[in-house]
């Protein structure tokens, strides 16, 4: 049952310290339990509320605007379900604030050092009204600047994505001629790689995480072959699982994942795409002659990418038209079943995701 915000908040105020995260997805993986996250992240999606909830933060304080109304989406839903108070700050605060300074909620104000400053508390009610006014007033102009976009930036970027891919590197894990499931940490990634659990384990395909996608892997009691991404949301342990590393250097050379595998004393190797990281990996499995490709939670869709702060999804729309044959998107898969049963009843064979998956697997047992 959804909380409101009376129940979120504590009238004799709520004490804790603050950690501060440039990059929300970057803090949860080092924040606390019990700790203030102050983030700036304007239009702060499902999956990051989901983290910092599971993160067990206390509170959530946003130098940016929650919620802009400029499209729909799920928002911070995930901490408000979880009784966690979230306060849109102002800019004044929000520079002041530093890492470990202890501060007060109370209500819609934050006491710092002696001042108290208003605040805009995020509620359910909220949270609905701008979804509502996203909805009737703004989605038609943002699908269209999206579109507008997209198809921009596909002319700029279709030669660079339709040719192949130069310098691939050597890897030891063998693609060709087999399945490979590309897993990233996007929306219903839990359920849906929950749901493909028994195809996993009987086809024995390529698992490749990207970024955070090695953890969830990891999370789900498989270990990743390869590991791809700008290594930014993957933890420690995720790298260091054996897997090999492919770290995503754009056409300008700039590779943000090599500091720290480096500093983390790993081999890695690193591929030059344009796009993102998800793009990346499916155009490696492509090249290197995969099969089929499965993908688990990719963003493929206008919401998906304007929640990662993404104005047009050029990269993405060229990569899908280019391996589209080979690839079998399972996002929402878990939506047609319920949800105590894995839908690995599919004839896998039949549909080319690959051979021995053909008999019905509901709660661990085959039919």
């Amino acid at each position: 049952m959804m909380r409101r915000l009376e129940m979120t908040t504590i009238d004799s105020g709520l004490t804790g310290k603050v950690r501060i995260g440039t990059r929300t997805k970057e803090l949860i993986g080092t924040i606390e339990p019990g700790c203030i996250a102050v983030i700036h992240h304007e239009d702060l999606d499902g999956l990051a509320a989901r983290g910092l909830a599971d993160a067990r933060v206390k509170a959530v304080l946003n130098g940016a605007s929650t919620m802009t109304g400029s499209f729909p989406h799920e928002g911070a839903m995930p901490l408000i379900e979880h009784g966690i108070p979230v306060l849109d700050i102002p800019g004044p605060l929000f520079r002041l604030l530093r890492d470990g300074a202890k501060v007060r909620i109370e209500g819609a104000t934050v006491e710092f050092e002696g001042s108290v400053y208003a605040c805009r508390p995020i509620t359910a009610e909220s949270v609905l009204a701008a979804r509502a006014y996203a909805w009737t007033e703004r989605w038609q102009d943002t699908c269209l600047q999206f579109i507008g976009n997209t198809l921009e930036y596909a002319a700029l970027e279709k030669e660079l994505v339709l040719k192949p891919l130069e310098q691939l590197p050597r890897l030891r894990t063998r693609m060709a001629g087999r399945p490979v499931v590309v897993v990233v940490r996007g929306g219903g990634y839990v359920e849906d790689l929950n749901s493909l659990a028994s195809y996993i384990e009987q086809a024995q395909p390529v698992l490749v995480g990207v970024d955070g996608g090695a953890d969830a892997l990891l999370g789900a009691g498989f270990r990743p072959d390869i590991v791809a991404g700008d290594m930014d949301s993957v933890s420690d342990r995720g790298l260091r699982c054996g897997a090999e590393l492919v770290v995503h250097a754009y056409a300008n050379g700039y590779a943000p994942g090599w500091k720290r595998v480096r500093q983390l004393g790993l081999h890695a190797h690193q591929l030059f795409t344009p796009g993102t990281s998800e793009d990346m990996a499916m155009l490696l499995a492509y090249e290197q002659q995969a099969e089929v490709i499965v993908s688990v939670g990719a963003h493929s869709h206008i919401a998906d990418f304007l929640q990662k702060g993404r104005p047009g999804m050029a990269s993405t729309l060229l990569v899908r038209m280019k391996i589209g044959a080979k690839l079998i998107d399972v996002k929402g898969i878990s939506k047609l079943f319920p949800a105590t049963r894995s839908p690995i009843g599919l004839d896998w064979s039949e549909s080319g995701i690959g051979a021995g998956a053909s008999a019905y697997v509901w709660q661990g047992e085959r039919y």
